[in-house]
């Protein structure tokens, strides 16, 4: 996706924060929504579906903490990521900010050019949502994403979470050739260490179960599901 169309929500009683980091966030191309406070920033999140909200901690109606943990109670904006940008330092603020569910915590006063790179990192982690199907039928098997679930001539086959996701992953988008740095950030994200050779496992465990042919191997690339 490309930064232009990022749209990222300021939410922050102070207007002259709003406007300065509204300068510099234009600047770099994303598209800036505002809200004074943490009630009308929940009903414009609900409207514009941000990829990133950027919370103060101390808000009137409704401070940051209350307002980020309503966030991640909404389905609508579950793929919404929330980072706080406080004057707030203290260790059981940030613990806070992160037990109600922030992606990041940001201590005021921050440099445009560091703030900037940090929301481009955590934009670098943002999941498009997935299509709400509950089947998806594909050449000569079928997958039931609610049961995780393969059906296959008949037989149904069940595989492990991460082999599921993975090939719910590969067919979501059939012959698009999948990275492996994408395949490793949306099935095991980027906090988790993995070896090399665990995307090579996994795609060979999926062949033999299901005997597929249609992964193919994209050699120094990654991996694609082959429509035809």
């Amino acid at each position: 996706m490309e930064t232009e169309n990022y749209k990222i929500l300021l939410v922050d009683d102070e207007k002259d924060i709003l406007e300065f980091l509204g300068y510099n966030l234009k600047k770099e191309g994303y598209e800036v929504f505002t809200a004074r406070n943490g009630k009308d920033g929940i009903k414009i999140a609900l409207e514009v579906l941000p990829h990133l909200i950027i919370l103060d901690v101390m808000m009137p109606k409704m401070d940051g903490i209350e307002t980020c943990a309503k966030i991640k109670e909404i389905p609508q904006l579950g793929n919404s990521i929330v980072v706080f940008l406080s004057a707030r330092g203290e260790d059981y603020s940030q613990i806070a900010g992160f037990d109600a569910g922030a992606d990041d915590y940001i201590t005021k006063p921050v440099k445009p050019k560091v703030l900037v790179s940090r929301i481009k990192a955590l934009l670098r982690r943002y999941k498009e949502p997935e299509a709400q199907f509950e089947e998806i039928n594909l050449k000569n098997f079928s997958i039931n994403k609610e049961k995780y679930l393969i059906t296959k001539d008949g037989e149904e086959i069940t595989l492990p979470k991460k082999e599921f996701e993975l090939l719910l992953l590969l067919v979501s988008k059939p012959d698009k050739v999948f990275t492996r740095e994408e395949i490793f950030d949306r099935v095991w994200g980027n906090d988790v260490i993995v070896g090399d050779r665990t995307i090579d496992v996994h795609i060979r465990k999926i062949r033999e179960k299901l005997g597929l042919s249609s992964i193919k191997t994209i050699k120094g690339v990654g991996y694609k599901y082959e429509s035809t």
